[in-house]
């Protein structure tokens, strides 16, 4: 206390840097390394500044301890650039319009010179890219230009392509890439010779209806009363896709490919993607296989790696083979449904293991002509997913497994890309059972992963289902790529990787370059691997590009929820409560898993206050509480599709017949 009293005197009235944190409300808190709080900056001094912006300060000593400062001088903008809305008040003489932005990157408007010029390019209620280009002393805004047009703002395409430049993500390949990736598509397999020849073999590919890039497929095959042989084949993309090209540089800057609803930015260009490495049906492809043996028991006996070239015969879809797998008929009945069997040993072994059992539920839209979403519904994954997903599993494992061992079980200390799940935070696992205990359940820690899967058994079904999977899913730690293995805690895998998807992700590119290496390095060959801090390097890189796609796919599905739920305006609906701050609640719409907002002074059966612990709410007047998982009733009033917001208004949830059901 008496060293943070120094600090404190030796800097009052001295200068400081920092970076600026703007609050909604106009102040702002400044952070310097030397003081454990921020420095608290009113209003009327923060001087020109936005929000993350590097600020030199000086330090004015108020009554008591508190420290306030002032913002003398901006140091560094965070950035000049902005996406907003512009807004054009054409009946007045104004010179200005303005462009309002909503992600609280900035606290105030972006003020445009207008002239008549500019007036036939801009539109009212446009989204606009703009670049601040002064902020003279007498104007209480900066003033900035329009560099960019996406177009209206809330339509599809607009909000599609604002989004690409907000998260810096590019969705064009330029002529030179797409001439490259012609060329390699005109050329010739020319070494078939080295590969084993699997055309003959009975093969086909499961995915989505509306795929177009079929990384996999299985073949099968019955080899007596008790074995049967299983091929997963894996596009081998690296053949095409050459290190250091400028495609694969290309590649590597986007990692991954990016799933929109109804629009796709691909990892490689679509001649590449959707074409020549797509293992489409009736047509002959390069792939890299895991074949092996197994028994009725699902016990493996023995398994190959290595190049192949198959012919598919056939492309399902999960629809269809779930159809196959209930009526015991169709195409590949026999071989589909012993596939099905063997997932079902696996998934089963893989419990056994601790793996956490975890589907969630798909929100899928359907779009009409012009993009706007007319239907919704809640898709789960069914027994065609569930047998795909445990044969990927397996071959991302054994995959992982064949490098790092050596034939005696011990490590063989090679170099690979993992896929690494660490063990969960404590104060998360902590505040999940704090969450959970009044509505019923518990948590083990002493037997975390099969508590965690009793949990998810116990609430299947039940109105607190999303909202506890969610809290689940937030308490565990991000998946990610490392050299550095310390395996795989949600799937108690200690060996993994990412190998089965290489159209979509550059990290199974690595993967099969690197098993290529290994299954071909002898004495003759004097290919030497890259080092560890580059392979460790691509794997950050990979991880941070997977991020930044789940982020900007939940930004662009929240917007198409907002969309829909428009036309429901005015509707009542019941939902669970599955947060609360100061001042609102927020709650899940049952009907469409998403979540909307009370504000706490809105609610009329009462004056309700948090309580401390921040996960129940109660009356002043009545004492009635509202716990995380109750069950209430709200009207939709209102959308703000720029901040992607759905504003609730409380029904009186003390005339609700219905109660809310506690499990005992």
């Amino acid at each position: 206390m008496k060293s943070e009293k120094k600090i404190k005197k030796k800097h009052c009235n001295n200068f400081a840097t920092g970076f600026i944190n703007i609050t909604s409300r106009g102040y702002a808190f400044v952070n310097i390394e030397e003081f454990q709080k921020d420095i608290f900056i009113p209003k009327n001094k923060i001087n020109r500044a936005l929000e993350g912006d590097l600020v030199k300060i000086r330090l004015n000593k108020k009554k008591g301890i508190k420290i306030e400062g002032e913002v003398l001088k901006i140091i560094k903008r965070k950035t000049k650039k902005f996406i907003g809305i512009l807004k054009m008040n054409l009946q007045s003489n104004s010179k200005y319009g303005s462009v309002i932005v909503y992600n609280n990157s900035i606290h105030v408007d972006i003020f445009i010179p207008i002239d008549d010029e500019k007036l036939k390019k801009y539109h009212h209620n446009d989204k606009v890219l703009v670049q601040i280009i002064s902020w003279p002393k007498e104007l209480k805004n900066p003033l900035g230009k329009i560099i960019k047009i996406f177009g209206p703002s809330g339509e599809y395409k607009t909000e599609i392509f604002s989004l690409l430049e907000e998260y810096g993500i590019h969705y064009e390949f330029s002529k030179e890439l797409e001439n490259e990736a012609k060329k390699i598509s005109s050329r010739k397999i020319s070494d078939t010779e080295i590969r084993r020849d699997l055309r003959n073999i009975n093969t086909f590919t499961i995915d989505p209806l509306n795929a177009k890039d079929f990384d996999d497929a299985l073949s099968v095959r019955k080899l007596n009363d008790e074995t049967w042989e299983i091929g997963v084949h894996i596009s081998d993309v690296s053949h095409y896709i050459k290190e250091g090209s400028l495609l694969d540089k290309e590649a590597y800057s986007r990692a991954t490919s990016i799933y929109f609803i109804e629009y796709v930015i691909p990892m490689l260009p679509k001649i590449l993607s959707n074409d020549l490495c797509s293992l489409q049906p009736k047509e002959e492809k390069l792939c890299f296989s895991y074949i092996f043996n197994m028994n009725s028991q699902g016990k493996i006996l023995k398994s190959w790696l290595g190049k192949t070239i198959i012919r598919s015969d056939r492309r399902f879809t999960y629809e269809e083979v779930q159809q196959i797998i209930d009526k015991k008929k169709g195409d590949f009945h026999e071989e589909i449904h012993t596939l099905f069997l063997f997932s079902k040993i696996l998934t089963k072994k893989r419990l056994k293991n601790g793996s956490i059992y975890l589907e969630k539920v798909d929100i899928k839209f359907h779009l009409d002509e012009k993009n706007n979403p007319i239907s919704l519904h809640l898709e789960k994954n069914n027994d065609a997913h569930r047998l795909i997903e445990e044969f990927m599993l397996l071959t991302n494992q054994k995959i992982s497994e064949f490098v790092s061992l050596n034939l005696n079980g011990n490590s063989s200390n090679r170099l690979f890309i993992y896929r690494v799940h660490d063990k969960p935070d404590f104060q998360k696992i902590f505040f999940l059972k704090e969450i959970i205990e009044p509505l019923g359940y518990f948590l083990d820690f002493k037997n975390l992963k099969n508590s965690i899967n009793y949990l998810l058994k116990k609430i299947k079904g039940k109105q607190e289902q999303n909202m506890i999977e969610n809290l689940i899913l937030r308490a565990m730690s991000k998946a990610k790529y490392s050299t550095k293995n310390i395996g795989h805690y949600g799937l108690s895998f200690f060996y993994y990787t990412h190998f089965t998807s290489p159209i979509r992700r550059y990290s199974d590119i690595i993967a099969h370059r690197l098993l290529h290496y290994y299954l071909n390095h002898n004495s003759e060959n004097t290919e030497k691997l890259k080092t560890m801090e580059f392979y460790e390097k691509q794997s950050q890189h990979c991880s941070y590009k997977e991020r930044l796609a789940i982020d900007a796919e939940r930004d662009f599905l929240k917007y198409i929820q907002v969309k829909y739920i428009k036309k429901f305006l005015g509707k009542e609906f019941y939902g669970i409560i599955t947060g609360f701050t100061d001042w609102s609640v927020y709650i899940e719409l049952l009907l469409f898993q998403t979540e909307g907002m009370v504000r706490l002074c809105d609610i009329k059966e009462d004056y309700y206050i948090l309580n401390s612990n921040n996960y129940s709410i109660v009356g002043k007047k009545k004492r009635k509480v509202y716990h995380l998982g109750d069950k209430v009733k709200v009207k939709l009033i209102d959308v703000n599709m720029e901040k992607k917001q759905i504003i609730l208004d409380w029904i009186d949830n003390q005339n609700i017949i219905e109660k809310n059901t506690r499990v005992k």
